[in-house]
Parts: structure tokens; sequence; C-alpha cells
């Protein structure tokens, strides 16, 4: 097990080092506790032409945070893994007109890292939502495949 404040800096720095959109929307992780992970971006940088959330930003945000949360179970069970976005869908509900807040949950999903432990690979459909102060704005769903990387090269 690794420290889950460690995680969440070393999640930062991978994003906004290796992700640009993810430093230009400010997207930062709030919290990764109990399977969740929290993240937060603020709306100004993430506007569209009515002020309120672009509709963009709220994909990028979910599938970010939906590829952050495989990213830290697998790295909190001692595992280092290839993570590709295979595939997203996203419906929105409401507009957008705070800072963004999304959340995904591993809780049900925490066999995958056995099967990607004992097979070397997995495949899986990970939830996301952006919560706003008047219920659940918009919700995502994406495919993501994990092959753990060789150590031998």
């Amino acid at each position: 097990m690794t420290n889950s404040d460690d995680l969440c800096r070393e999640l930062q720095s991978l994003w906004h080092q290796n992700f640009p959109l993810s430093k230009a929307m400010g997207l930062t992780v709030v919290s990764f506790t109990d399977h969740i992970l929290t993240t937060r971006a603020p709306l100004l940088p993430n506007t569209n032409i009515h002020n309120t959330a672009f509709a963009g930003s709220l994909y990028a945000i979910e599938a970010m945070t939906a590829w952050g949360l495989l990213y830290l179970e697998i790295a909190n069970a001692g595992l280092h893994a290839s993570i590709i976005h295979a595939r997203g869908d996203i419906d929105f509900a409401k507009t957008v007109n705070e800072d963004i807040v999304a959340v995904a949950d591993f809780s049900t999903l925490t066999y995958h890292i056995d099967e990607l432990a004992e097979s070397g690979k997995t495949r899986l459909t990970i939830a996301a939502k952006v919560q706003t102060k008047d219920g659940v704005a918009s919700q995502f769903s994406g495919d993501y495949l994990a092959r753990l990387e060789r150590t031998d090269q």
C-alpha cells in the first residue's frame, strides 16, 4: 500500500506533465478515499459562450477522473500498468455554473485489480459524474484497458 496523499500528488504531476489539457483546465485532485476519487476544476477556464461549463471540458474532466481512479487503484496495489481510454459516453442533464467537481467510484470494480495482477490485463467500464449543488449535471461512462508494464525491459 502507498500513501494516498503521495499517490494523489503523483497523479496530479503526471496529468499536468503528460496531459497538457488537464493543466490548462486547472484540473486538481481533491481526494482519494475508500476507492472514490474526487477532482475539481475552476469554471472560468472551462466556460462556453453562455458562461456555463463547456461540454467538452466536462467530458475531458470526467474521462480523466475515471482514468486517474484506475491509475490510483493500480498504484495502490503496487502494480504498474499502461492505461488506455478506449471509449466513452456522456449524458448531460444540467448546466454547470460553478466550479466543476467530478467523482468516480471503484468500490464495485476492485476485482479488476486482481484480474490485472493474475492475467496481466483487464478491461473495465468506469463511471464518473459531475455533481453540482443542484444535483448531478452529467454522467460519464468510459471503457478502459490496462496492461501490466514489463519490468524486464
